[in-house]
């Protein structure tokens, strides 16, 4: 390529070609196009003979000219002619400077500036002048002169970084290195971006430059994420981009420690907005998973976000000394954490006021935080538990309070040893005022608040003077006196506030200095990584353990970053010495991002920069116009071939009419012919039982083969259906006989199951069905109909139908069971029942165990589990005692002998058919009392 040009040929040696066009336009006028072919008829011959018959002797000069202009296009295509509209115009009055950002926002086009800059050093070359070559993400910048080889050397072995760029370092060497002489040209390939202090290009134009060139992406259109917080609702996730003034919709993804995305959203920028906020919804849970955040189509070390154990919301338990009051919230001790905590962690309260009950029910759920607000004594059962919970990391904070102030000095569960009563300050009996808070111990996870001057305590709880009270205390008020002390104990933390939780001994409680303080309190409590202690105590050096790459992908290559300094209560940056990145070990580490928070990305501003060349990056691409002109060509091949066809007759009036009678022709027959049959879906033909199923509701059971077991099931509940029709609202229809193994399950609410261990063992295929069927809210009857009463029995007694029974449930996935309670919806769903006999008596009837109620009292009126039980288990041979005849006698005697039996039996029948197609209806109509007398109705 010939350089220097914005139009130059690749092969401008074929350009000669264009010297044989004389020669090609004399050959294609001598040479005439095709005779045209006449129709023999006589008449048509006689016809012709009158007219005076020519032949051009040679070619049309327009299709001469055509002819002429595609033999043109197909040289000029050889010489392939090659458009570069970059302006090669470099000041010869001294070396070329190239200043160019290989920070974060070049990484996703880096190929591009190499480009650009590759092509300024060859201009350079050309023209023998010397080049300096400075680059923003370097650590140290040497901005020398050196020969055009030099600069491509160094072009080729530095990259992108995952950092700002420093322009201020890289500025001052060119500076130094074009003190005594300025450059001739100065060339700014640039990421758009501004530096802090805002003036790249006034210091760039002090350097005297006889020419300064701005080279920049088109529409730069660098996103990068500044911060994250686990919200109550959501992780809020903020942005930064170079103000525009089109919006713009981001989608964002959040990555757990393998790597894989767990959940996502959508960040949106208004028009004209340099900062937006996203959410990514997600449960508490998953949401504590998250390792980072990225914005998902872009590649860039911005665009990701590192989260820590710090970012994670913690499970809070509170735990009150008093019941609520919900007519006087603001005096509940618990009512200014719950609205402080509220937006930054999980809150759970007991159900229970026993603390005996509650602790336990607390602990059960695995909080990382417990908060006491005036609690004193506890039960001596759950000292030993919260011990232990400590021990394994737990953070217990615990408020003062009267209970607390009363409570003798030997309590465990408190950092420091206390005086017993409390301290008043002011008022009529006290010599003291009420005191300020002091300024905050550099080992105090509060250093870096400002102290507050509207705070006062009027009381508080004191503790002995100890040697180690100083390292104990993470506040105090003015007077010296303790405000808040901590004490470690295994891998956990006790926190004790020395005022009451509420208004009445501070005001603290009302204060936005008391949610900062919580939340710091809380974020100390991690479940796993640096322990808090050791964060919390004083300044510590972390190594680097993985860091971030311009790509924004985690490497573990870290032998060019130097360990973390965390500073409590100074936020580490990114430089180069310590690039973004996790610093710690395996064990626990803190996540240090790109750009601090609330950073906004600014555009550099051009008005300082005096006169300069703007150029985008786009511009230093070339492009080849080869393809056009093959391309043009073609097409005028395609248009010499049509034009002779047509002087040839190829499109003459007959031709065109025949192949107009052939369509018409094959049109006609396609008419004539009779059309394809139409068949729409014909009906199958169990569409009539279908419907007839679904209008009516029907009791099924299942066909075991045995003709004497199935006949007895057919009985029993032919013999229910009629004692629910005389009975009670429900009419179903005729008992139906179910094939498991291919008929339609999903029509009837339950199936009732006669097991018979002589009967065909369930295919593995029918088990699954009889297992989806039990998903989609149907429920199983199976009755051994042997009195079998311990599922778990593993005897000789057991009996063949019983051992059958869990060979089949031994391939579904059945929830545990226990016999129906004795406040079961089952005992009261249409009759009052205790137990629910068969044939046989004794056996109890089991069903889906209710887990999580385990702990309610059990004399409560109902159960308020929501949904029915997927499956049913009993002994008592239910189909035998339901069996009768078609004059309604019964087939088979009760065992004793007892029409009362009998009689249970069907009320047992009719409770379990009203229970499967109403619920648990009866456990809220059992409450309606309680919720008008509540709502004051």
């Amino acid at each position: 390529m010939i350089g220097g040009l914005s139009f130059v040929f690749a092969n401008p040696a074929m350009l000669a070609a264009l010297v044989a066009l004389p020669v090609i336009w004399w050959l294609l006028r001598m040479t005439p196009p095709r005779p045209a072919a006449e129709v023999f008829p006589p008449l048509r011959i006689l016809a012709s003979v009158i007219k005076r018959e020519e032949t051009p002797s040679k070619s049309p000069w327009w299709l001469t000219l055509l002819r002429m202009l595609m033999a043109a296009a197909v040289i000029f295509a050889i010489a392939d002619p090659v458009f570069n509209p970059r302006s090669n115009t470099l000041a010869t009055s001294g070396p070329l400077a190239l200043l160019i950002d290989n920070s974060w926002a070049a990484a996703p086009d880096w190929e591009r500036r190499v480009e650009a800059a590759s092509a300024l050093i060859d201009d350079a070359e050309a023209k023998d002048l010397a080049v300096s070559i400075v680059f923003t993400g370097e650590r140290q910048h040497d901005a020398t002169p050196g020969s055009a080889g030099t600069a491509r050397n160094r072009l080729a072995a530095v990259g992108p970084e995952p950092l700002p760029a420093d322009r201020r370092s890289a500025i001052a060497a060119m500076q130094t290195a074009f003190r005594d002489a300025p450059p001739g040209t100065i060339a700014f390939i640039t990421d758009g971006i501004e530096a802090e202090d805002g003036k790249t290009m006034e210091t760039l134009a002090g350097i005297g430059a006889a020419d300064l060139k701005v080279i920049e992406a088109d529409g730069s259109q660098a996103v990068a994420l500044t911060d994250s917080s686990n919200e109550s609702n959501g992780m809020a996730v903020m942005a930064s981009r170079l103000k525009t003034d089109d919006s713009r919709s981001l989608p964002i993804v959040a990555f757990d420690a393998r790597g894989r995305a767990i959940a996502n959203g959508t960040i949106d920028f208004a028009p004209g907005a340099a900062t937006a906020k996203g959410t990514i919804e997600a449960p508490f849970e998953l949401r504590n998973d998250f390792a980072r955040i990225g914005i998902e189509g872009a590649a860039t070390a911005g665009a990701t976000h590192l989260l820590d154990d710090g970012f994670r919301r913690r499970r809070v338990a509170l735990l009150s000394g008093e019941a609520r009051d919900l007519s006087q919230p603001l005096l509940s001790p618990l009512y200014y954490i719950n609205r402080a905590l509220a937006p930054y962690a999980d809150l759970v309260e007991p159900r229970e006021t026993d603390l005996a009950v509650a602790i336990p029910e607390l602990l059960q759920q695995r909080p990382s935080v417990l908060i006491m607000a005036d609690i004193g004594r506890l039960p001596e059962e759950t000292y030993p538990l919260l011990a232990k919970w400590i021990d394994n990391g737990g953070t217990l904070i615990r408020f003062a309070g009267p209970r607390l102030a009363a409570a003798p000095a030997d309590d465990p569960l408190v950092p420091v040893t206390l005086r017993q009563g409390e301290r008043a300050l002011g008022g009529a009996l006290s010599w003291s005022e009420p005191q300020p808070l002091a300024d905050y111990p550099l080992n105090s996870p509060f250093a870096g608040m400002p102290r507050p001057t509207d705070i006062l305590v009027k009381r508080q709880v004191l503790a002995e003077p100890t040697a180690d009270l100083v390292e104990r205390t993470w506040a105090n008020l003015a007077d010296g006196t303790p405000l808040v002390t901590t004490a470690a104990r295994g891998t956990g933390r006790i926190i004790l506030f020395h005022v009451s939780a509420e208004a009445t001994w501070s005001n603290l409680p009302i204060s936005g200095h008391f949610v900062e303080m919580l939340r710091r309190s809380v974020q100390l409590s991690r479940s796993g990584g640096i322990a808090a202690e050791d964060r919390a105590a004083q300044p510590q050096t972390l190594p680097p353990y993985r860091l971030l790459n311009a790509d924004g992908l985690i490497v573990a290559e870290t032998a060019n970053a130097r360990p973390l300094d965390i500073v409590p209560g100074k936020a580490p940056l990114a430089t180069p010495e310590n690039p973004p990145g996790l610093y710690g070990s395996e064990d626990g580490f803190t996540a240090l991002n790109l750009l601090p928070r609330d950073a906004q990305l600014k555009r550099i501003d051009m008005a300082a920069a005096g006169p300069y060349t703007s150029e985008r990056l786009t511009a230093a691409e070339s492009w080849s116009l080869k393809p056009a002109l093959l391309t043009l060509a073609l097409l005028l091949l395609l248009a010499d071939a049509a034009i002779v066809l047509f002087m040839g007759g190829a499109f003459s009036r007959s031709r065109m009419a025949k192949a107009a009678t052939a369509l018409f022709l094959v049109m006609a027959a396609a008419a004539l012919l009779p059309p394809p049959q139409a068949l729409a879906d014909d009906a199958r033909p169990d569409d009539a039982r279908i419907l007839e199923r679904l209008d009516t509701t029907h009791l099924a059971y299942v066909v075991t083969g045995e003709e004497d077991v199935d006949r007895l099931s057919e009985s029993g509940l032919r013999g229910l259906t009629d004692f629910l029709t005389y009975r009670t609202t429900l009419e179903p229809g005729a008992p139906v006989g179910l094939d498991i193994a291919k008929d339609e399950l999903s029509f009837y609410p339950i199936i009732y199951w006669p097991i018979s261990a002589s009967a065909p063992m369930p295919s593995p295929q029918t088990v699954s069905r009889i297992d989806a069927y039990m998903r989609a809210g149907g429920t199983v009857l199976f009755d051994t109909r042997d009195q079998f009463s311990s599922l778990g029995a593993s005897s000789g007694g057991t009996s063949p139908n019983a051992e059958r029974l869990q060979a089949i449930l031994a391939n579904l996935d059945i929830p545990p069971l226990e016999p129906v309670p004795a406040d079961h919806v089952l005992t009261k769903a249409f009759y009052l029942l205790t137990n629910f006999p068969g044939r046989y008596t004794g056996s109890p009837l089991w069903i889906e165990a209710q887990l999580d109620n385990r702990e309610e009292l059990s004399d409560r009126p109902a159960r308020s589990g929501d949904g029915v039980t997927p499956i049913m288990i009993t002994g008592n041979d239910f189909a035998g005692a339901w069996a009768v005849d078609s004059n309604g006698v019964a087939v088979l005697p009760t065992v004793p002998p007892d029409e009362m039996q009998r009689e249970y039996a069907f009320r047992s029948g009719v409770n379990i058919m009203m229970y499967m197609l109403t619920g648990n209806y009866k456990a809220d109509q059992v409450h309606v009392p309680a919720l008008l007398e509540r709502l004051g109705q």
